[in-house]
């Protein structure tokens, strides 16, 4: 499974989408410091210290970086979680 990660205007978030639909339906979720999320895969992303927030749609997941995080090093820690949730 292809996991395709793009940049956004804002340089704090990146775009994960996958081939897959990951959420079912039309409604967007988001997961915001302190809270959690009916999907799994939301709330391992939030467990990652670097993460502020998510916000997921169909079959992509937006990831907010702490400001001081380097995507560098959060990116392969993403990518884990995706794999562990099949994607």
């Amino acid at each position: 499974m292809e996991i395709r990660v793009e940049g956004t205007p804002n340089p704090n978030a990146m775009k994960f989408t996958t081939d897959k639909i990951i959420f079912e339906g039309t409604n967007s979720v988001s997961v915001m410091p302190g809270n959690t999320s009916d999907y799994e895969i939301l709330n391992d992303l939030m467990k990652i210290a670097e993460v502020d927030n998510v916000f997921g749609y169909q079959n992509f997941i937006t990831v907010n970086k702490q400001f001081d995080a380097e995507w560098d090093n959060l990116n392969p820690k993403i990518m884990e979680v995706f794999e562990k949730h099949g994607y």
